[in-house]
């Protein structure tokens, strides 16, 4: 059994993370840290766990644990990793933004890859230190990625998405108190989002040069998942673009192409990203979606973690959404 610790283990993600890893086959948690929580069981912030673990938040970190999860506010996995030196042979998921762009993915020696399973698959099955891609950022690139890898997005591109309250954080804030959030719909950072710099990095790895991406951020009045709407210029036929996702994404385990328009409640408490392709005119419309919480953020370091270790890689995450 791989032993797995977490670190910042009482907001959402981490919450996510111990209901994945509890159930998957081939891990046991070792310890979840919390600085709030010493003493108190899991499910006192996590009501779902009642029943399903005994397992208490815990004020110390086992450094020689196989793989540590940090579930950390972004700006503050560093400054944990500064101050914790975890054994050489520790396997090592962040799933802040502190080390996804290039220029801070090297932190006192360690080379964090960008995870992204569908873009760097044999990266990350070589990696010790993963860097987790952003919630946002996973769904405009998984729309993308088959036009960006053959070079057809050198017109301007244009991203309009929604995501969940709790792709907020569980710290409560003006805009995601219910009040407030609920029969409510928003933009927030308009072109300017902190994702958009990974996300720019992540559709050149081709060595392709794209226009300007253009993205547009909305807050919904949901709890999670993300609908991410992507359109730009493409000269060839809906055939010819649904060739290309299916070929791109053949041997992807969680992402699929769909025939018929798609909604959030198909992915939703899952790790599947769903696409669908709309030709109109000179336009191609790119549709996907995505659980924010879980292919947008635990479910994918534990995919990630399935790759590092040689495991199957949809060990743990075969969930199903509720469609009704």
């Amino acid at each position: 059994m791989i032993k797995a610790g977490i670190i910042g283990g009482s907001g959402y993600t981490g919450g996510e993370l111990i209901r994945l890893l509890i159930n998957h086959s081939q891990v046991e948690i070792d310890f979840v840290f919390s600085t709030t929580r010493v003493g108190k069981k899991l499910s006192s912030a996590h009501p779902d766990l009642l029943g399903q673990t005994e397992l208490e938040f815990t004020g110390k970190v086992n450094l020689k644990v196989e793989v540590v999860f940090l579930c950390l506010g972004h700006g503050n996995s560093s400054k944990f990793l500064a101050e914790n030196s975890f054994s050489n042979t520790t396997k090592i998921i962040d799933l802040s933004n502190d080390f996804r762009l290039k220029a801070d993915s090297n932190f006192e020696e360690k080379q964090f890859i960008y995870g992204l399973p569908e873009l760097f698959k044999n990266s990350i099955s070589d990696a010790q230190y993963i860097a987790n891609p952003g919630c946002f950022a996973t769904a405009i690139e998984l729309a993308l990625l088959p036009l960006a890898k053959k070079g057809l997005l050198h017109n301007d591109i244009h991203v309009n998405a929604v995501t969940g309250s709790t792709g907020a954080g569980i710290k409560p804030s003006h805009t995601t108190h219910f009040s407030w959030r609920n029969n409510n719909v928003s933009w927030y950072k308009p072109f300017t989002h902190q994702h958009l710099s990974e996300i720019n990095e992540s559709l050149t790895a081709f060595d392709n040069e794209i226009g300007r991406l253009n993205f547009l951020p909305n807050r919904g009045n949901f709890p999670r998942g993300i609908l991410a709407t992507a359109y730009t210029e493409f000269q060839g036929s809906i055939k010819e673009a649904k060739a290309l996702y299916q070929k791109y994404y053949e041997n992807a385990v969680f992402t699929h192409i769909s025939h018929e328009p798609i909604h959030l409640k198909q992915v939703v408490n899952t790790n599947n990203c769903h696409i669908h392709l709309h030709k109109h005119e000179n336009l191609l419309l790119v549709t996907s979606a995505i659980d924010n919480l879980l292919k947008g953020a635990s479910g994918q370091a534990v995919q990630n973690m399935n790759l590092i270790f040689r495991l199957n890689e949809g060990e743990g995450l075969q969930l199903k959404a509720g469609v009704f």
